[in-house]
């Protein structure tokens, strides 16, 4: 059982700093009295918080602006430069690593060949990319925050895998998190593909502002996920493995899946089984110009998939719905864009919603991020996350 404490000092000034990071991040320039306004933090803590921040480089002051009355008032902003994080992931022929700012832009970007990367292959190369990519920008090394790494699969504590991340031997219960960090010598973030790009879509993509949304991620080489903030929290479940969508019944007595059920939604909706119609046998080997110029001439073998694969998806999207009431649905993934676009389209008409009165602000599902870029980008997300967003747990304490 747990209560809210209020005895943790230091763990409710961290939280407090996380809360002025966020009001800034989602509203834009705000002044300190604004600042207070919006998260009911009195005036001397603000004040406190901020010039902090400013000291650490994470907020710069604006122009200071004139007002009919009194004082100028001086908005503070989130300063890109004021730290960096890496992003690497790891697919069955290579391996890739990118440096953002605290905006999610690009600094620099390596590739490197890994031929079928076990992890006696595969760490030496991550650790490698990772020097390397310190060494491909100047910035101050003192503001990198972290690397996060986003992987397919299920884990544990640590970012230990409990299955085989790429289908490749070696992986079982390899703990990726603790070994990376012992090479690199910063921390590593270890988190499942499809929660790592919802990190990334509410840092900076469509879901940015909203509290409670569900990211629907199709694998471009697999199945599916779903990463979920609900409340402003990112849910992952009590054993950090929420988010197995791709395994729901949506077709009674239907298809054979690898997890050893009949008509799983990964059977139906997946980019592999889209694949499969349209006959291209070695997706994970092309460009995405080259697959989306496939699929562009995918002909009567992608309007089967189309015609099989969008009823499941409604399926899904209202189940999603009625379980967690969120403010969208996002579609997003390493799957071609074009693929994902072709399949957003035939959605409509969706299920009616249980209160089909009501008036929406947003729709009920968005395109989120697509493409190969997808999981890298919101594997670098993870340590920005981690250091910006509320944590509300921390002022959790168990009961005896």
């Amino acid at each position: 059982m747990k209560a809210i404490s209020g005895t943790n000092l230091e763990q409710a000034k961290s939280h407090n700093r996380r809360v002025v990071i966020e009001a800034v991040r989602m509203n834009g320039p705000l002044s300190r009295a604004a600042i207070a306004r919006m998260t009911a933090l009195t005036a001397q803590t603000v004040s406190n918080i901020v010039e902090e921040l400013e000291r650490s480089h994470l907020l710069v002051p604006s122009e200071a602006q004139k007002l009919a009355r009194g004082q100028p008032i001086i908005p503070y902003t989130i300063n890109p430069r004021g730290a960096y994080s890496i992003g690497l992931e790891l697919g069955r022929q290579r391996a890739s690593g990118v440096l953002t700012d605290l905006s999610g832009a690009v600094c620099a970007r390596i590739e490197r060949h890994v031929e079928q990367p076990d992890p006696q292959r595969a760490m030496p190369a991550l650790q490698a990319i990772v020097e390397d990519l310190q060494q491909a920008f100047a910035f101050d090394r003192n503001r990198l925050l972290g690397v996060g790494m986003a992987l397919p699969g299920r884990y544990a504590d640590g970012g230990t895998t409990s299955l085989s991340p790429l289908n490749l031997p070696g992986w079982q219960g390899f703990p990726v998190g603790h070994e990376l960090e012992q090479r690199v010598k910063v921390p590593v973030l270890v988190e499942n593909d499809a929660t790592a790009a919802a990190i990334g879509e509410r840092l900076h993509g469509v879901a940015r502002g909203l509290a409670s949304f569900v990211y629907l991620f199709l694998a471009g080489g697999g199945g599916i996920g779903a990463g979920m903030f609900l409340d402003g929290h990112l849910y992952k479940g009590s054993r950090n493995n929420a988010g197995e969508i791709g395994h729901i019944i949506v077709e009674p007595h239907g298809k054979l899946c690898s997890c050893g059920k009949r008509g799983c939604l990964d059977r139906y909706v997946s980019p592999a089984v889209a694949y499969e119609f349209m006959g291209i046998t070695n997706a994970e080997e092309l460009s995405p110009d080259d697959l989306d110029a496939l699929i562009a001439k995918g002909g009567e073998g992608l309007d089967t998939w189309l015609d099989q694969a969008v009823q499941p998806l409604r399926q899904t999207v209202d189940f999603l719905e009625l379980a967690f009431d969120p403010q969208t649905i996002v579609l997003g993934g390493s799957i071609s864009t074009s693929l994902m676009l072709r399949l957003a389209e035939r959605l409509e008409p969706l299920h009616t919603p249980i209160d089909p009165n009501q008036q929406r602000t947003v729709p009920r599902v968005m395109i989120g991020m697509t493409g190969k870029d997808t999981a890298i980008l919101g594997a670098a997300a993870l340590p920005i996350f981690s250091e910006t967003n509320p944590r509300f747990d921390v002022l959790q304490k168990p009961l005896g």
